[in-house]
């Protein structure tokens, strides 16, 4: 045991605990053979989720599923997307104007837009649209039922088979709701994309893209590929809705506690635009300290603290130290490591800035999105669609505390699940000026 490596029991399962960037990379990167697999996890079973890519064993499913993720997801091909999100962004400012109360349930459906459009060329029906209720309801059930000591049968599988008439001892009734949503998730999206095609209207997406280079295979094969990519892209629509909404409640809330901040953020911005428009991707080389301000969030409050564990498909030895086969490794502390971020509990976005102004590249910032070959495919998106909400919003809106909270006795705190959002605050979005109200009413107006 040393501080870049702990090791500990629970229930016979051997656990290691890794705490610097050097023997992540070691162990995830050069060792990913061994080191990539997923633990069982003995509710996921139960709920029949094994369609879910992040929580897929290390194999053939697993590789189809992460293959089709990281082609459709690379830099390259996220670019296509940059107009869609942002004209999401600025639906959000429209709405907020409109009603800056709602601004939580504003975020969250523009998210939901955003996933179901680019996914399966969805347009979402209203407030209530069930396909965006039901992929969140699926994200919080797997953060809750995945996070370590949550869930007892996790540790004792032998649990998994008390019947359902012992209500304080029995999973199944979880279980089967896990599965209802599950499928749902997993089939509905997919029926919809296909009953558009048969009736030609459906809208680009990647299911549709996939779908249709499935159409030259044999009928066997076919199925074979529809299954993966349904798994695949069921997998983003159910991870996509929640991840980049808690981002930008951590920085909402960064920003309530540091309103200087956002003086600083919107001076580069007035610069950048001239207060003549809305920021575009375009400007993001130009806005070095809005694009720190989102980094540091995510080393600040990473939306992942612990990251799904990786498992060992055999033994191994690191530095003298004996790694059994099936050992659960995690790691955590890293983006709050002192040695490598000063004042890690400080929200500093200076740290990513050169002493110029420039934006300072940070290796190891890329521990927010997981480790080797289980680092999240989605990570290019996120990074986009987290940029352009964020300088979107500090544009025109200046975001304060709740108009009855008292500066000296707020206080914000986390979510310890495996996502973690703020727990519920108070915010409101007050337009900067009459010159702001201008610029989202003409973009409101030209879409």
């Amino acid at each position: 045991m040393t501080g870049d490596i702990l090791s500990f029991h629970i229930f016979g399962q051997v656990i290691v605990v890794l705490n610097s960037i050097k023997v992540s990379k070691d162990l995830f990167d050069k060792r990913g053979d061994i080191y990539s697999d997923r633990p069982v996890i003995p509710i996921l079973d139960m709920m029949k989720w094994g369609w879910l890519v992040p929580f897929a064993r290390y194999g053939n499913f697993w590789r189809q599923g992460r293959r089709l993720l990281d082609r459709d997801l690379r830099p390259g091909a996220v670019t296509a997307y940059r107009l869609m999100q942002q004209m999401k962004a600025r639906v959000l400012l429209t709405r907020l104007l409109a009603s800056p109360d709602e601004w939580e349930a504003h975020i969250e459906q523009l998210q939901g837009e955003l996933i179901l459009a680019m996914t399966y060329g969805y347009e979402v029906q209203g407030h209530n649209d069930r396909k965006i209720t039901v992929a969140r309801q699926m994200a919080t059930l797997s953060s809750t039922v995945t996070f370590p000591g949550c869930l007892l049968v996790n540790d004792l599988p032998f649990l998994r088979y008390i019947p359902e008439w012992l209500p304080w001892f029995s999973y199944k009734s979880l279980a089967r709701l896990g599965h209802e949503l599950g499928e749902e998730v997993l089939h509905k999206p997919m029926e919809f994309v296909k009953e558009s095609m048969a009736k030609g209207t459906a809208r680009p997406s990647l299911a549709l893209k996939n779908l249709q280079e499935t159409e030259k295979l044999s009928r066997t094969e076919r199925e074979k590929a529809e299954e993966a990519v349904a798994g695949a892209l069921a997998s983003m629509y159910a991870a996509g809705t929640d991840t980049t909404v808690s981002a930008i409640m951590g920085f909402l809330v960064a920003i309530l506690l540091h309103p200087d901040l956002q003086t600083t953020a919107q001076r580069e911005l007035d610069a950048v635009t001239g207060r003549e428009r809305l920021p575009t991707f375009e400007d993001r080389s130009k806005l070095p300290f809005v694009d720190a301000v989102c980094k540091e969030v995510l080393r600040w409050r990473p939306v992942g603290p612990l990251g799904l564990p990786h498992s060992t498909t055999e033994d191994d030895v690191y530095e003298g130290f004996f790694i059994p086969k099936a050992t659960l490794t995690a790691c955590r502390g890293i983006l709050h490591n002192p040695e490598v971020y000063p004042e890690p509990d400080a929200f500093k976005p200076e740290r990513f800035l050169e002493a110029d102004g420039s934006l300072r590249d940070d290796p190891t910032l890329a521990a927010t999105y997981g480790y080797g070959k289980r680092i999240c495919p989605g990570r290019h998106l996120v990074d986009t669609t987290f940029f352009i909400f964020i300088a979107s919003l500090l544009s025109v809106f200046n975001i304060e505390r709740g108009k009855d909270d008292d500066v000296r006795h707020v206080e914000y705190s986390f979510t310890g699940a495996g996502i973690s959002r703020p727990n519920p605050f108070r915010c409101s979005f007050i337009p900067r000026d009459q010159r702001a109200e201008e610029l989202i009413i003409a973009d409101t107006m030209a879409r």
